[in-house]
């Protein structure tokens, strides 16, 4: 198979060196940033440096691939990812952008193919979790996700690192959060209902509302739906404080005779404080509590992902446990294990039993392992 990789960062950058690493397939790596290709030197991966944001340049770069994974930053994921069904290539996507995935779908479907979305750590393994346990439950009443990606070293003010698109982050603490009450959609700002949990090894940290349960709005019914992000406590107080003075407004303000949005000056001043540098290491946490009835009893399924840094290759561990789901996101692709047309979300490959298992197993192959626990 020819694999064409979409953007080289932290994350794009794990998934092409994870798939160079089976000497079965061609891999392609594409970013406009060509510092970020160098990094992948030496793994057997051919390097194009290109601005994908063109559209011919997308359709020339992709032109011979089999499968394309698209790993760009989420202002530019939906195009993209439309760009690469319209030219009739099978993708895995990770970008984090705001617009419904379903959109597509029958793009896909006409196209006939098979677009595995939202296909990382949460939305990504959690769906997965989520589709392969309904098989457990007659019926299931209550879904609770929390997940974070975290420094080990904690460092004022924000204590925070980020391993992909600054941007992404920021789109998360100000996206309102979509969560599921008794049945009805509501609407409930990100940052709110701050919770602190202890996790084994880790400590406490805080968990408040962000915009995580995307695609299970539309592809389950479960009556009680609910995603968190994890911070270190007090992150959320701090960053909400930037939110309230308005410095995360895209509306344009003028300063001097200068027109400029408060979101891209707080931008430019937060990036290079949240840049992962040289020898910084980070911890992922992923919890996923299922509750519902089983027989005419009440049961629940918990979850738990922790992984750290890998010292061994130096990958990080949000690169790690997002990257790792995409590339067997791929293989599944390339193995002809999956073949459902149109937009495909990790709880529709979650449902198909073998699928799951084949993506679980990959995971812990390479130390991405996940504990059930049943009450």
């Amino acid at each position: 198979m020819n694999v064409t990789v979409l953007g080289s960062g932290l994350v794009g950058s794990a998934i092409a060196k994870d798939l160079s690493k089976d000497n079965r397939h061609n891999i392609t790596a594409v970013d406009i940033n060509e510092t970020a290709l160098s990094n992948l030197n030496g793994h057997g991966i051919k390097c194009i440096p290109a601005d994908v944001s063109n559209l011919t340049t997308l359709q020339n770069v992709i032109a011979d691939s089999d499968i394309v994974v698209n790993a760009v930053p989420g202002g530019l994921g939906f195009l993209s990812l439309k760009n690469i069904i319209s030219s009739g290539k099978n993708v895995v996507d990770i970008a984090f952008y705001e617009q419904d995935p379903f959109l597509l779908d029958e793009l896909a479907s006409e196209n006939n193919v098979t677009a595995l979305v939202d296909f990382g750590v949460s939305p990504g393994i959690s769906n997965l979790l989520i589709g392969s346990s309904k098989i457990n439950f007659d019926k299931i009443n209550n879904l609770e996700i929390y997940v974070g990606g975290l420094p080990l070293k904690r460092e004022q003010p924000f204590e925070y690192k980020a391993v992909f698109s600054p941007a992404d982050v920021i789109e998360e603490y100000i996206r309102p959060a979509r969560l599921i009450e008794n049945g009805k959609e509501i609407i409930k700002p990100a940052l709110s209902e701050v919770e602190l949990m202890d996790f084994p090894g880790v400590g406490t940290l805080q968990a408040f509302n962000s915009d995580g349960l995307r695609s299970l709005l539309k592809t389950t019914d479960i009556p009680n739906m609910k995603e968190k992000t994890l911070r270190y406590p007090e992150h959320a107080e701090k960053i909400e404080l930037l939110k309230n003075i308005g410095l995360f407004s895209k509306d344009y303000i003028e300063l001097n005779s200068i027109k400029v949005k408060p979101i891209d000056l707080i931008s430019k001043l937060l990036f290079p404080m949240w840049q992962m540098q040289s020898g910084d290491k980070d911890f992922t946490v992923l919890k996923v509590i299922i509750r519902g009835e089983k027989n005419n009893l009440n049961c629940q399924i918990e979850y738990l992902l922790i992984d750290y840094f890998d010292d061994e290759t130096g990958i990080h561990s949000m690169a790690r446990t997002t990257g790792y789901m995409a590339a067997m996101g791929v293989r599944l692709l390339a193995d002809n294990l999956y073949s459902r047309k149109g937009i495909c979300s990790p709880e529709f490959v979650g449902e198909d039993i073998a699928s799951a298992k084949y993506i679980l197993q990959g995971l812990a192959a390479r130390n991405i392992r996940i504990t059930e626990k049943w009450s």
